[in-house]
């Protein structure tokens, strides 16, 4: 059960990183076409970052139950 939830904090940091770094450039190429249209770009680099942390976390405590 651990490394499950491990592994799904590692597939949810993805998505919300992919997510947000998908609003950050498609606001500065296309803001029309963005998901969030480009509301707030310190918005959009404060959650990568975050997800970021939370996939280094997962990732670690992952590698420490094998």
């Amino acid at each position: 059960m651990p490394k499950a939830l491990c592994l799904s904090g590692m597939v949810v940091a993805i998505l919300i990183a992919l997510l947000f770094l998908t609003d950050l450039v498609a606001s500065i190429i296309a803001p029309s076409l963005a998901p969030f249209r480009g509301v707030s770009w310190f918005m959009d680099i404060s959650l990568i970052v975050c997800a970021g942390t939370l996939g280094a976390m997962s990732w670690f405590t992952f590698r420490e139950q094998v």
